[in-house]
């Protein structure tokens, strides 16, 4: 199967540049909720990643539930085709100049946003909302590594009841992202972290329009 992608242009050809793996259309959810908030104008360039657990999978790790495909851990290849191939043929076809690049994403997409961060310097900055942080190693990956350049921005979120689940890998989420968070703070990059009510499924078009609003900052 094949990604299905998508370019939405709320801006100029210099505005800031809104890179989305999205799941199915959450995408078009995403841009009704940030018309909704006082953003800069933006370019988003969204990518419907066909095999999920495969292409944003930082490396292989078995399922967390029973009778569920475990992580394939695709995302470097994945990665790779996103940077040389999707953004670089977006940005020659529309004709871009972006001031700035950034990386957003929910749950797996949020978990590969940062990642991603540690394999290429093509984005400022990067939003994690609701992030699978729970994923195996990915802490340990977070403190033992540097980013290939630091960026501007990161913005990560979390809702209040989502670690509370009886899955012992998933129930580590909280724990991980905050103490993630403060890592990145202690770094010299503007460093944002909210918590939300709700379980995971709870409202994630807000969140991720909310994470992105940061990294684009108020309309001026």
């Amino acid at each position: 199967m094949s990604d299905t992608i998508t370019f939405v242009q709320k801006g100029s050809e210099s505005s800031p540049l809104i890179v989305m793996n999205s799941f199915g259309d959450e995408w078009k959810h995403v841009t009704e909720a940030l018309d909704a908030l006082d953003v800069q104008p933006y370019s988003l360039l969204a990518v419907t990643c066909s095999e999920w657990n495969k292409d944003l999978a930082p490396w292989k790790a078995d399922a967390v539930f029973k009778g569920e495909p475990g992580f394939e851990g695709g995302a470097d290849l994945y990665l790779k085709r996103l940077t040389e191939e999707i953004i670089t043929g977006t940005v020659k076809e529309h004709g871009l100049k972006p001031s700035a690049t950034y990386i957003a994403g929910y749950s797996m997409a949020g978990l590969f946003a940062l990642w991603s961060l540690y394999r290429t310097d093509m984005f400022n900055g990067a939003a994690s909302c609701s992030g699978s942080l729970w994923f195996p190693g990915f802490k340990d990956f977070a403190f033992e590594n540097e980013f290939t350049s630091y960026p501007s921005k990161i913005y990560m979120s979390l809702g209040d009841r989502e670690a509370k689940t009886k899955n012992k890998v998933m129930a580590t989420v909280e724990d991980n992202t905050k103490a993630i968070a403060e890592l990145y703070k202690s770094l010299r990059t503007e460093v944002l972290f909210e918590m939300n009510q709700g379980g995971h499924f709870t409202d994630p078009a807000m969140r991720t329009a909310k994470g992105i609003a940061f990294l684009l900052g108020a309309r001026g």
